[in-house]
C-alpha cells in the first residue's frame, strides 16, 4: 500500500469543529477565604545534647592515655594589651589500634547463607523459564 500524505490545510479555512465555550446558565458564587489562627513558630528547634564516646571509642577500651583538659581562663598567665594573644590547644591523644573485630553469630551466618541459596535458586529458575520459553517458540 502506498503512503497517504495528508493535505495541507488552506489558510483561513476552518479546522474542524470549534470547542463550545462555558456557558452556563447559572453564576457561580464567589468562594469565601476562611483564615485560620495557627500557633506561633518556635523561634529555633530545641537543642539535643548526644552522649560524648569514651576514650575508646564505642567498645569500651581505654586508650591508655588519659584525657588531657584545657587550663581554665583564670589560670592563664597575664598578658600585655599591645602583645598578640594566641591561644595553643592540647594535643590529640593517640588512639591505641583495636585489635577486636566484629563477631559475626551464628544466626547471622546462618541468614547469609539462606539468601545465597535463595538468590540462586531465583536464577536457576529464571535460566529454566527461558529454556521452556525458547523450547515453546521454536515448536
Amino acid at each position: 500500500m502506498a503512503d497517504i500524505t495528508p493535505i495541507p490545510p488552506t489558510p483561513g479555512a476552518p479546522m474542524g469543529a470549534e470547542p463550545m465555550k462555558k456557558s452556563t446558565g447559572k453564576v457561580q458564587p464567589k468562594k469565601e477565604t476562611v483564615r485560620i489562627n495557627l500557633p506561633p513558630k518556635p523561634s529555633a528547634a530545641p537543642t539535643i545534647k548526644l552522649p560524648t564516646l569514651p576514650p575508646g571509642g564505642p567498645t569500651g577500651a581505654s586508650s591508655g592515655a588519659p584525657l588531657q583538659k584545657a587550663a581554665p581562663l583564670a589560670a592563664a598567665a597575664p598578658r600585655a594589651a599591645a602583645a598578640p594573644v594566641t591561644q595553643s590547644r592540647p594535643a590529640p591523644a593517640p588512639r591505641a589500634a583495636t585489635t577486636d573485630a566484629p563477631t559475626i553469630s551464628a544466626f547471622d551466618k546462618i541468614l547469609a547463607i539462606a539468601a545465597c541459596i535463595a538468590a540462586l535458586a531465583a536464577v536457576g529458575t529464571t535460566v529454566w523459564m527461558m529454556m521452556l520459553l525458547n523450547t515453546a517458540l521454536s515448536q
